[in-house]
């Protein structure tokens, strides 16, 4: 199972989103294959390492990026696409999640990005990263 903990600046819209991933988990007959939570940024801090990966909101790219400097978490850290984090879809989400862990695996290097994603705020995308090329 992977575990997902998605975080916001203060936990309310990763909230509300990880409310509705968690109905489409449920809906889709996932649950053995993930779960997630949600988070505060600064609480996520202290539990990343309860989880396989660390989804971030947009704007926390540079608070993750002063985290990654500070704490040096053993465990991936992606920021999430703006556009897909507005219109977020757990399916696209969880091939993300599994790319970027993958990605994680063999680079060590946080955040995770994918080639040619190096700069998150300018990604237009709203599918995962293997299906926005199709």
């Amino acid at each position: 199972m992977i575990k997902i903990l998605l975080c916001c600046g203060g936990g309310f819209s990763s909230s509300a989103l990880c409310s509705k991933l968690h109905k489409e988990i449920l809906e889709n007959n996932m649950e053995n294959d993930y779960s997630i939570e949600f988070s505060s940024f600064d609480l996520a801090k202290n539990k990343i390492s309860e989880f396989d990966i660390l989804v971030c909101c947009p704007h926390l790219k540079y608070d993750a990026v002063n985290m990654i400097k500070t704490l040096k978490p053993t465990k991936p850290i992606y920021i999430l696409p703006p556009k897909m984090y507005g219109r977020i879809n757990f399916k696209e989400l969880a091939f993300d999640v599994i790319d970027a862990i993958d990605l994680y695996n063999k680079t060590q290097k946080n955040p995770v990005s994918f080639p040619g994603e190096e700069n998150t705020l300018k990604i237009t995308r709203y599918v995962a990263y293997r299906n926005s090329n199709l």
